[in-house]
């Protein structure tokens, strides 16, 4: 790869700045913004001044491998920092002897590190900078990566949170992204604090929470002069994003195993009696049952019911006319039939290797099509080169990997007219709940990232 000359834009010379000016920053940055080349360049400067000895990256396997080694590649001005991977047999050695500028690692092996560095002076790490690509990651503070991290994320001098979706499931999310920045000064050092203060215990048993009625002004007014948050409309001109909604009957059979699953968490396929132990577990074979199969077993075997949605999805694909098509999937059943029906290959389903040469491939437009999973291939993937059509063959209830997984394609380089999302549909069944739900948690995000935003405008970094 020819390296280029890194000529930053505006918007990311001031995200620069504040990485700069503050020794703790959240970037909420949409995807396509550069969050990636917008963390090098501030440390290109940290380093150049000589206030940093290195820096930790947690980001997702993929980004790890990919996007930041590609991104320092990529342009001229980085390509003096060297970086090695915590991640793989080798990681011990990585850690103690690489001497790099960059360690980089995935969350699932922060545990791992913590360990590592449990009993050594904080003197003797060699980074004292902690990047989190994808902070949401980190939101559920009661997860044992949260947990890891917490032991040690005091002890960096300077730490950045990266990420396009910190609210994907409401207010609740932000508390673990916060306190990796604050350390608690914010919101509270503890998460039952976090509660008590801004929301009250609702629904069955009390476990669910609710914000109370100033709390997202309130919340926001606190975290803002740690936030700089930017949207792609502001700076990028991307194509038109329409969304496509095709509605489909349920077979005869179909609608009253959903309704039996529905109504008594049981059903019988040949001789398999299928018990659901929960309402929220009877809602997952629901759903399974609208796409199309469903798990007999606790080995994930599986039984077919219908071709409802593969017969729409050929449909789909005919009506393009070879046009490239992204497809995301929900269960493992969904891409078994799926690359039965089409002889398409599905990310994640072989070597990163292969992997790669198949994203090669299709942004050339020599693949027809792709299959995904929205948690595999929401994050570092660019694959805007020749698609313009997404499909979400089943629906995913995480706003998170819903709008992340769409801006692989719907992002900054894609030339088409329009990027069209697809959306495979059963009528009166959980795929209408589902998209209702990411309507609502989408509305408060945007609402919460308007308001941090907003309050961010009259601070911003000369």
């Amino acid at each position: 790869m020819l390296a280029k000359k890194y000529a930053p834009h505006e918007y990311q010379k001031t995200a620069i700045k504040l990485m700069i000016s503050q020794a703790a920053a959240g970037m909420l940055l949409d995807p396509g913004l550069g969050k990636t080349s917008i963390s090098l360049g501030a440390l290109n400067i940290l380093k150049l001044k000589k206030l940093t000895k290195g820096t930790l990256v947690i980001a997702p396997l993929r980004a790890a491998y990919n996007v930041w080694p590609d991104e320092i590649a990529k342009w001229a001005e980085f390509n003096h920092f060297s970086y090695t991977m915590l991640h793989g047999p080798d990681k011990l050695w990585s850690l103690n002897e690489a001497d790099a500028d960059l360690y980089i690692m995935n969350p699932e092996g922060v545990p791992w590190l913590a360990a590592q560095l449990a009993n050594r002076r904080p003197e003797t790490w060699p980074f004292d900078v902690l990047i989190v690509d994808e902070s949401t990651k980190f939101k559920t503070s009661s997860s044992q990566r949260f947990k890891a991290l917490r032991s040690f994320v005091g002890k960096f001098k300077r730490r950045y949170i990266l990420t396009g979706t910190p609210t994907p499931n409401g207010l609740l999310d932000l508390f673990g992204q916060i306190f990796i920045l604050d350390l608690g000064n914010t919101l509270g050092r503890y998460i039952t604090q976090y509660k008590n203060e801004y929301f009250y215990s609702s629904g069955w048993g009390g476990f669910t929470w609710v914000p109370r009625i100033n709390a997202m002004k309130e919340i926001t007014e606190k975290i803002a002069p740690l936030i700089l948050r930017m949207r792609h409309e502001d700076y990028l001109t991307l194509p038109p994003l329409i969304n496509d909604y095709r509605w489909l009957e349920l077979p005869a059979e179909a609608r009253n195993h959903y309704r039996e699953m529905e109504d008594n968490f049981i059903i019988t396929i040949g001789d398999a009696d299928i018990i659901s132990p929960s309402a929220a577990a009877a809602g997952g074979r629901c759903r399974q049952i609208i796409n199309g199969a469903i798990y007999i077993n606790e080995e994930h075997d599986w039984k077919e019911l219908h071709e409802t949605k593969i017969v729409a999805l050929k449909e789909l694909i005919e009506e393009l006319s070879g046009q490239p098509l992204l497809i995301f999937y929900e269960f493992i059943h969904d891409r078994e039939r799926i690359i039965k029906a089409l002889d398409w290959p599905a990310l994640g389903h072989g070597s990163q290797k292969k992997d790669s040469e198949h994203i090669a491939m299709f942004n050339a437009g020599a693949l027809p099509g792709l299959i995904a999973h929205p948690a595999s291939a929401g994050h570092g993937l660019n694959l805007q080169g020749s698609c313009a059509h997404v499909v979400w063959f089943g629906l995913t209830w995480n706003l998170e990997y819903y709008d992340q997984a769409i801006r692989r394609v719907w992002r900054q380089g894609n030339e088409a007219p329009k990027v069209v999302i697809h959306h495979l549909c059963v009528k009166d069944s959980l795929d209408e709940v589902v998209l209702e739900t990411l309507y609502n948690k989408n509305r408060k995000q945007t609402d919460f990232m308007e308001g941090v935003r907003k309050y961010r405008l009259h601070s911003m970094p000369d």
